[in-house]
């Protein structure tokens, strides 16, 4: 695995040193099994498919996610998701699809969903999505040169997944309920991860859009989510739009985990960038535990005139 980890391995402790890991804050596998990003405000899409009925237009996005950069073997998320509107049903459709690496281990995902929403008056409307796909995990702990028998074999198994999500939402807010990882399947002990990839896990999110006329929009954000056996974890983000192009914003992780995040919009692109870190005064060897993250969206369709911020 690199440098890192030979000192670790050469005298197997691998296992006290990923337990210290945890234990620390440093790294929570129960996080990393439920899609956790810090800006989901921008793009929910991966955590609930019927969001991907407020946007009228297709649109493709690209996430990259990096911890503890400068360190070989450091966790490392890559997610593609993209939507598809079918305007005669009302309804979206598209793909996800996760690679989510830390050291040995690696869990890449692809689903497929479809969305409809049903309107409920002049302006509310409820979605549901449904989505199906399959989970890879393989942790390769045979290149670790360790003595814990634990570690003496690959780990490689395949599950189908399946999920849905609700949604009430209008043009200035969304509350939605999600349940995008329904598995019924278990790994062996010897997972560092304490099988948490192949738990099902639920969560809840809700955003307002303070739109007074002017030109600065405000936008209070919340996400919880829970995995099996797992602490419940909830975000709390506010993000402050100027003329609809700039937006800036901070989020609140509980565990002690905070975001600065920028974004820029236009018709038919968002970038946006976020720099979480933690409050604790942790560190790794005297490297702030640190995650970069960078979000890019395209949007293409027939109603670019309108700039959604939800």
């Amino acid at each position: 695995m690199g440098n890192f980890f030979k000192s670790i391995k050469t005298n197997g402790r691998l296992v006290a040193a990923v337990g210290y890991f945890t234990l620390t804050g440093i790294f929570h596998a129960a996080a990393q099994s439920s899609f956790t990003y810090s800006q989901y405000m921008n793009n929910l899409l991966p955590l609930n498919q019927a969001y991907s009925l407020l946007d009228k237009n297709a649109s493709v996005t690209g996430l990259y996610r990096s911890q503890w950069t400068g360190i070989e073997g450091a966790p490392k998320t890559f997610m593609f998701n993209t939507a598809i509107p079918l305007e005669q049903m009302n309804g979206a459709t598209g793909v996800t699809v996760l690679n989510d690496q830390f050291a040995v281990e690696r869990v890449t995902e692809a689903n497929a969903f479809l969305a409809k929403g049903i309107q409920l008056g002049n302006e509310n409307f409820l979605g549901v999505s449904l989505n199906a796909g399959i989970r890879q995990y393989v942790a390769n702990y045979s290149t670790l040169a360790t003595t814990d028998p634990s570690f003496r074999n690959d780990v490689r198994q395949t599950r189908p997944n399946v999920g849905f999500s609700v949604m009430l939402y209008a043009s200035n807010y969304y509350i939605g309920f999600a349940l995008p990882e329904l598995t019924i399947a278990a790994l062996g002990s010897a997972s560092v991860q304490d099988n948490s990839y192949f738990k099902s896990h639920f969560n809840v999110s809700a955003a307002y859009l303070i739109d007074n006329g002017s030109d600065f929009k405000v936008k209070p954000a919340f996400l919880a989510y829970y995995t099996k056996n797992q602490p419940l974890t909830a975000d709390f983000s506010t993000t402050l739009y100027m003329k609809n192009v700039i937006g800036l914003g901070a989020d609140y992780r509980t565990g002690k985990q905070m975001s600065g995040i920028l974004s820029i919009n236009s018709r038919n692109v968002r970038i946006g960038y976020s720099y979480q870190f933690g409050t604790t005064g942790y560190n790794l060897g005297g490297i702030n535990n640190a995650v970069h993250e960078v979000i890019l969206t395209y949007r293409f369709g027939k109603h670019l005139d309108n700039i959604s911020l939800l």
